[in-house]
């Protein structure tokens, strides 16, 4: 495998200045990455690593990595996504670890198809979830038991964010796996979920709903200790700081789910 190949120069501290290779090489081995997936990152990240892989995390700037993207500009633009995508993890990556203290290209915009090329922006940026993007979202937030209930409630039943944070403990026919929301409209529906939804909710309700208040998903302030409704604002920066974890979901949103639900119908 190239990491394994790099100079040992590159993949050890010299003076204690922690190496790019250094921290990407813990990034590929953290646990429960699947070997294709590992696979993947390291054909990846290779370029980057043959270019920078000695250079001391701490002083890769964004100038230095923007014009690293630059330089893919051959490769077709979903290509280049991927690459913008991995880089993006492995720096979120550096910063959770304690490495460097900002990822330098957060925020930084992807590059747009070219048309001389024949490259045309897809109508589709990821309007439902493969099986595989399901299967990482579901393991990732596995010991999350509130998050996990959101998730499979909203891919499972295809309401809405809003309709689902809104509902009482009292909205919810536990016995018949259904509840009624309030859509657009004034329209009243019911909701129908599944038995690994019922499974994830039936969790939360036992380990980590707060018991105090009427409010269905509840969360509680962590100097206050006020109980209260989970805000979306909490919701997402839980479901960004996880999947900020994994390329494959770099682009998801939240709301993907309930047009994953639509596209099963």
């Amino acid at each position: 495998m190239f990491i394994n190949n790099l100079d040992v120069n590159t993949q050890i501290q010299v003076n204690k200045v922690v190496t790019l290779a250094t921290v990407a090489v813990k990034f590929l081995e953290r646990p429960g990455l699947a070997p294709t997936t590992r696979r993947t990152y390291e054909l990846t990240l290779s370029t980057l690593l043959s270019e920078y892989g000695s250079w001391s995390i701490e002083i890769l700037s964004k100038q230095t990595l923007v014009e690293y993207l630059k330089s893919l500009g051959h490769l077709k633009y979903t290509t280049h996504h991927k690459h913008q995508a991995i880089l993006q993890s492995l720096l979120n990556f550096a910063v959770e670890q304690g490495y460097i203290k900002f990822n330098p290209i957060h925020g930084l915009k992807q590059r747009l198809p070219d048309r001389e090329k024949g490259e045309h922006l897809s109508d589709d940026k990821i309007k439902y979830l493969t099986t595989e993007q399901l299967d990482i979202l579901y393991s990732s937030f596995d010991s999350d038991y509130r998050t996990a209930a959101i998730i499979s409630l909203l891919h499972r039943t295809g309401c809405r964010i809003g309709e689902l944070l809104a509902l009482n403990l009292e909205d919810i026919d536990i016995k018949n796996q259904k509840f009624q929301v309030l859509g657009k409209g004034n329209k009243q529906r019911w909701c129908f979920y599944s038995d690994d939804a019922a499974n994830a909710l039936a969790k939360y309700l036992k380990y980590t709903r707060h018991q105090q208040h009427r409010a269905l998903f509840t969360a509680q302030h962590p100097v206050t200790l006020k109980v209260s409704r989970i805000s979306y604002h909490t919701l997402h920066e839980n479901w960004r700081k996880i999947t900020n974890k994994h390329p494959q979901l770099n682009c998801v949103r939240i709301h993907n789910l309930r047009h994953t639900f639509k596209a099963i119908l």
